[in-house]
């Protein structure tokens, strides 16, 4: 079994979590809200092989009832996209970008944001890697985003924005990073498995 690149631990506590510093994305995050925009935007990420990948909907409270997808949130090394869906809706250069097999778009639970986002338009997805079969491979008994960050990479995000209006006129700051740092931490902790099994291959 392959132990974590950094201890020889394969889960963790909540208790240990807790114990660990509050972390979050600290760069430059742009929201988009404007078809017009999309383009300049994805010129960007498209000039990227790897990103990390998330999608944020209001939450429901009746049963029977469902929201659209209300963000699409684009990882970059240095810089995240915040795509407001509602407003831009899946244009072109999205849909392009999910069909796009060369980019691999990093994420947790993928299936279930790629099933809601075709309720907006359907497409063809190509180059998603679903996060937790990579580290359930290297042994990891966890799955979460937040245990995984937290095992991986050795901070505690905060997830008290996680039900929070996401169909709101104006995002707010804990919105805001929030959004930025799920999908940050999945490109982040891709990096680091892929790290160890290049080292593990030259054993």
């Amino acid at each position: 079994m392959t132990r974590h690149p950094h201890s020889d631990k394969y889960t963790i506590s909540h208790e240990e979590i807790n114990a660990l510093p509050l972390g979050s994305f600290e760069g430059p995050v742009e929201i988009i809200s404007h078809p017009e925009k999309v383009n300049r935007a994805f010129q960007e990420v498209m000039s990227h092989s790897i990103i990390g990948f998330d999608t944020e909907t209001k939450p429901v409270f009746v049963r029977g009832h469902r929201n659209k997808v209300a963000i699409l949130q684009i990882a970059l090394p240095e810089k995240v996209f915040l795509i407001r869906l509602l407003a831009t809706g899946l244009t072109p250069e999205i849909v392009n970008f999910f069909q796009h097999e060369d980019i691999r778009k990093v994420g947790v639970a993928i299936r279930d944001d790629i099933k809601a986002l075709q309720l907006l338009r359907k497409f063809k997805p190509a180059g998603f890697v679903e996060l937790t079969e990579l580290t359930r491979a290297a042994g990891l008994q966890v799955e979460s985003v937040k245990k995984l960050t937290a095992l991986m990479l050795g901070f505690r995000i905060s997830k008290g924005a996680q039900t929070s209006n996401w169909e709101a006129e104006e995002l707010d700051i804990k919105q805001i990073r929030y959004a930025a740092t799920d999908a940050w931490v999945c490109l982040q902790i891709y990096h680091k498995l892929q790290s160890h099994s290049s080292g593990s291959g030259r054993r």
